[in-house]
């Protein structure tokens, strides 16, 4: 078994130009648009708005300047399928058509999706859509089809500036960590890691290098799987079951007693 295989994004060196965009979509032959409408969404620069089932990778920018506009900064991230170690999705898909491969990525197989949207619901990074073309879910496979002959995802390939770094998930963290320590060498305290530890979700095989809070970025600070909510959903169904049963204990025993008194009328 190969080892895992997975994505680094350095934010700090992404310089927006959505050559990943470009790659992914010519790759996987994917539509430019919805429906052939091409409109400005009034974004700043970002344009394709949200990862969706003909996003597979999607730039963001995000403006931080003062009235003035004399004094801020740009954050740009390219964003992409977590390919998460404790996958939502794979968790709550009734047909198995979302996959673990061997290079411990996900992977939709669209000829056994029924497009029922369990996964699109239960994905805590909203990276799944319908692709309106297909009827089904679709999502980035991490260039599956590439990987099975060596190749390297397109996207990655294709990044400038090495923004996007592709190899072991124990290679890529190592990368990482050297990365924040030279960031806070020359002062930039605010570097960290999202995603490249164990804690969340089992680990993610594509991780963050970040400056500011995840929520900055559209990213959940803490996300959970759905099978948390399997213990609290079960008492609460057991305490309706039991109120069910009660109050149709009571309704049998008040219409007894009518009937009763119905009876003992002359």
């Amino acid at each position: 078994m190969p080892e895992p295989m997975g994505f680094y994004t350095d934010t700090t060196v992404c310089i927006g130009c959505k050559a990943c965009e470009v790659a992914c979509k010519e790759w996987n032959q994917l539509p430019s648009t919805n429906g052939g409408v091409n409109t400005l969404s009034g974004d700043s620069y970002d344009n394709t708005r949200k990862l969706d089932g003909i996003h597979w990778r999607h730039v963001k920018f995000i403006e931080q300047f003062t009235e003035s506009r004399k004094d801020g900064r740009w954050l740009l991230m390219s964003d992409v399928c977590k390919h998460c170690v404790h996958a939502a999705c794979l968790e709550v898909c009734p047909t198995g058509a979302i996959t673990r491969t061997e290079f411990d990525t996900v992977v939709i197989q669209s000829d056994a999706c029924n497009g029922c949207r369990d996964c699109i619901s239960a994905c805590p990074f909203g990276v799944i859509d319908i692709n309106p073309a297909s009827g089904v879910a679709q999502k980035c496979t991490l260039c599956y089809d590439r990987l099975q002959v060596g190749m390297e995802p397109a996207c990655s390939k294709a990044c400038p500036t090495d923004s996007i770094q592709f190899g072991t998930i124990r290679e890529l963290r190592e990368t990482a960590n050297q990365r924040v320590a030279k960031l806070h060498e020359t002062g930039e305290k605010r570097a960290y890691l999202y995603g490249a530890d164990e804690k969340m979700l089992g680990g993610l095989n594509s991780f963050y290098l970040l400056v500011d809070k995840p929520e900055v970025y559209g990213l959940p600070p803490d996300p959970k799987m759905p099978s948390r909510n399997l213990a609290s959903s079960s008492w609460f169904s057991v305490l309706g079951a039991v109120l069910v049963g009660l109050m149709g204990m009571i309704n049998f025993r008040n219409r007894g007693a009518v009937r009763s008194e119905e009876e003992t009328q002359p």
